[in-house]
């Protein structure tokens, strides 16, 4: 088994981590730039589509409170292997999905599908790292993995703009990215939880272990922290394909340059963990996170009600962005500490929490389609719960 693995062993494994945590941010922005396509070609309404979008997430969130307690039962890379190869399949449903009705069923099987690769490298990498070691690898895989958010909607645009290209092959895309990684899950990964540390298999307990985490309190506060301000960040994925391009009259192909940014800005805050992380604690960082959070969202707020030059919404939305990737990295390594055997249920709270705020908030930001209002006031109040959650549960700094 590996422990704290160095040099080669080290880059190959985040690489590889990297692949499958990538399925998540790949399912849910490659295919923003279709939206307007979308419910043009299924003649459907624009808060029908944007349901699309929170059925994936949905998905996402159950998928990962079912995986991450199997894994801690029958190891990590059985699931894992299953879980992307039916990612793949339903991927090739979305594409062929007739009806707006059946993109929204399939989207959500593509959500469950995906939450394998999400939560189990994540258990990989607390059954491999730990201590400080863990806090600096989980660093470099967010900063790998915010090329993701920041590639996807550029490269969804790019095949809009081919001459055969539709929205139907995003999802042909992802399925075929699917079948890869499933074979290269196959030939590298071996399996990191030995059969003597798994937890019994059975329904009862599972909820025993979701029930001693969700007692936690410091864990519960970080997972609230990262739900909240995380989760938020939703609002602003269903609401910028409209707000750029409807209001502010932006291309499909700027819109995905102006929204792939924003993978900067999760890269610098990850990098901000990784490389303060030892001087400063990682509990201050994520104050200072939350406290970002909620002060770029208030001037964005600002910016929606008196309609505001673009660049300043998208000035707003990229300090926000940073402080996201600062809350994901710091929150993830605070709440994972010494939870050995049950990371992997572990792992599926922190996931699963911004996925289900994230799918009731997503929907929230079509209400008023002429307006930026909704979306800025849904990024206020989701921070602002997230630094009151931190102030009320995790406790005091430590030096």
């Amino acid at each position: 088994m590996l422990h704290n693995p160095k040099g080669r062993k080290r880059l190959g494994l985040a690489l590889l981590l990297s692949m499958l945590g990538v399925l998540a941010p790949l399912n849910i922005d490659m295919y923003l730039p279709g939206f307007p396509l979308i419910a043009q070609d299924l003649d459907a309404h624009i808060s029908l589509v944007q349901l699309s979008l929170t059925a994936c997430l949905i998905g996402l969130a159950a998928g990962q409170i079912v995986v991450g307690p199997l894994s801690d039962a029958h190891g990590r890379r059985k699931p894992l292997i299953i879980s992307v190869i039916l990612f793949a399949l339903s991927s090739l449903l979305c594409a062929v999905a007739p009806t707006i009705e059946l993109l929204i069923a399939a989207r959500f099987l593509q959500g469950f599908t995906a939450a394998g690769g999400v939560v189990l490298s994540r258990a990989v990498v607390s059954d491999v790292f730990t201590g400080r070691e863990m806090t600096k690898f989980f660093a470099l895989l967010m900063v790998i993995n915010a090329v993701a958010p920041m590639i996807a909607p550029i490269a969804g645009g790019g095949i809009l703009a081919l001459p055969f290209g539709g929205w139907e092959s995003i999802f042909y895309f992802l399925g075929l990215l699917g079948f890869i990684m499933a074979a290269i899950v196959i030939v590298r990964l071996p399996e990191t939880l030995p059969a003597e540390k798994r937890m019994p298999s059975s329904i009862g307990a599972s909820i025993r272990t979701m029930g001693s985490l969700f007692k936690a309190r410091p864990f519960i506060g970080y997972a609230l922290v990262v739900g909240l301000i995380h989760g938020g960040s939703f609002a602003y994925v269903a609401g910028t394909p409209f707000v750029y391009q409807e209001i502010y009259g932006v291309s499909p192909q700027v819109f995905s340059v102006l929204f792939g940014i924003n993978g900067i800005a999760m890269i610098l805050g990850s990098t901000i963990i990784g490389k303060f992380g030892g001087i400063v604690s990682e509990h201050r960082l994520l104050q200072g996170a939350a406290l970002t959070a909620a002060a770029a969202t208030f001037i964005l707020l600002v910016m929606t009600i008196i309609e505001g030059p673009l660049a300043a919404l998208v000035i707003s939305i990229f300090i926000y962005m940073i402080a996201v990737g600062m809350t994901f990295t710091s929150s993830f390594t605070l709440a994972m500490k010494d939870q050995g055997h049950r990371a992997g249920s572990a792992s599926a709270v922190v996931g699963m929490l911004p996925l289900v705020i994230g799918s009731i908030v997503s929907p929230l930001v079509g209400i008023n389609e002429l307006s930026a209002v909704p979306m800025g006031a849904i990024l206020f109040g989701s921070s602002v719960l997230g630094l009151l959650a931190f102030a009320a549960l995790t406790g005091k700094p430590k030096r």
